[in-house]
């Protein structure tokens, strides 16, 4: 590993402290580059031992925008391979118990199983709902407060957070070590052997970007295999109108105004920006988030946009899963939510509200359940496979 390297690790151990239509399918091929750095090295650990990783295929969408996947972690068969066994793997918190997949579960779009909080391996609960794990290869920050830049970055924070898996990275290395089969899967995967932390988050990284959910009614609509009820037309539509009623609003359009954070474009359903959305006023703010990192009163109360994708799967809604339903979502922008000093410009209906129809809130329900992608949450290549074997 070398010292750039090193030092990286050490500056995302520091941060980690806080606890938290018809479409043809566009291919990209990653090159199969070994670990970083990309050159071999003349000299390999081992014993001379040397393995080629598979370049892998991933397809998606050509209405979503490419990936950008790292040059220093390209997708190969063998690493993503490696990243699923570890996704499952209880043996990287610290008494054996929880795996990073304890609280995304596949069946509810990889989210905590309808907890509003998860709770870790000492039975401290957090205070921050699990985000779902899907198209995570398209993000550019993670977690509710942005606080990591990359996902490998991102990876590397649950095991070593006292209230989560809290293990320690060289434990958990020591107990892949040990087990018979992860050293010749870690050599398959990155070319040559060793089995660190860095090498760890990559392979989960490889396998998360293949999670890519894409195949709702939505997805099918889109590419011309499927129609749309009136209701659920009427509901899609409202997203994509400017909120407000003439001649009250000027070039209000009596739309539901989601589209500006929400966008539909790109396939994802959220620009990923972080944002205040009127949750609370400021007299209540408890959770700071992505100004308790920076400091600056300017980002207090503002959180990061999830993806509207399997949104009727991922209950409780918001960072702190006040919402126990997609209805008491919808009167929360409906009503216009709470001024404050940082809230985001979008919500420009504090005062007055939305004023939504029943009618309209309905269709708004009928088309967020075209975002729900089952074969996605069914999908056995994303499922738990068991103890790690080398077939």
């Amino acid at each position: 590993m070398n010292a750039r390297w090193t030092k990286y690790i050490e500056r995302s151990a520091m941060r980690c402290l806080p606890w938290y239509l018809c479409v043809p399918v566009l291919v990209v091929m990653t090159g199969c580059d070994p670990d970083d750095p990309v050159e071999p090295d003349p000299n390999p650990p081992g014993g001379g031992q040397v393995y080629t990783p598979t370049p892998y295929t991933l397809t998606y969408p050509s209405y979503f925008s490419p990936m950008p996947i790292p040059a220093n972690n390209p997708l190969t068969e063998e690493g993503i391979r490696l990243g699923r066994f570890l996704l499952y793997e209880e043996r990287l918190s610290g008494d054996n118990t929880q795996s990073c997949a304890s609280c995304h579960g596949s069946a509810v779009a990889f989210t905590d199983h309808g907890n509003r909080f998860s709770t870790g391996i000492d039975g401290i609960q957090g205070t921050r709902n699990a985000m779902a794990l899907q198209n995570l290869g398209w993000e550019t920050s993670f977690f509710w407060d942005g606080r990591a830049a990359t996902l490998e970055e991102q990876i590397l924070m649950p095991v070593m957070d006292p209230i989560e898996m809290h293990e320690e990275w060289p434990d958990a290395l020591a107990k892949l070590q040990a087990d018979p089969v992860y050293p010749t899967l870690f050599l398959r995967a990155f070319g040559t052997p060793g089995i660190t932390q860095e090498r760890t988050a990559k392979a989960i990284a490889q396998f998360l970007r293949t999670m890519v959910s894409s195949n709702s009614k939505y997805d099918r609509m889109v590419r011309g295999e499927e129609l749309f009820t009136v209701e659920e037309q009427f509901g899609f539509e409202l997203t994509t109108y400017e909120g407000g009623l003439p001649p009250d609003v000027p070039m209000g359009q009596g739309g539901a105004d989601c589209f500006h954070c929400h966008p539909s474009g790109g396939g994802r359903f959220t620009d990923g920006q972080i944002r205040n959305n009127g949750l609370d006023p400021e007299s209540l703010w408890s959770d700071l988030g992505l100004g308790a990192l920076t400091g600056l009163p300017q980002d207090r109360a503002k959180f990061k946009t999830p993806s509207l994708r399997n949104v009727a799967l991922t209950a409780p809604y918001m960072h702190d899963g006040r919402f126990q339903t997609l209805e008491e979502v919808i009167e929360h922008y409906n009503s216009g939510g709470h001024a404050s000093t940082t809230v985001d410009p979008n919500m420009k209906y504090t005062t007055g509200g939305l004023q939504l129809s029943a009618a309209k809130k309905a269709q708004l329900i009928a088309f967020l359940h075209t975002l729900t992608d089952t074969e996605f949450v069914n999908d056995p290549r994303f499922q738990d496979p068991g103890p790690p074997t080398l077939q």
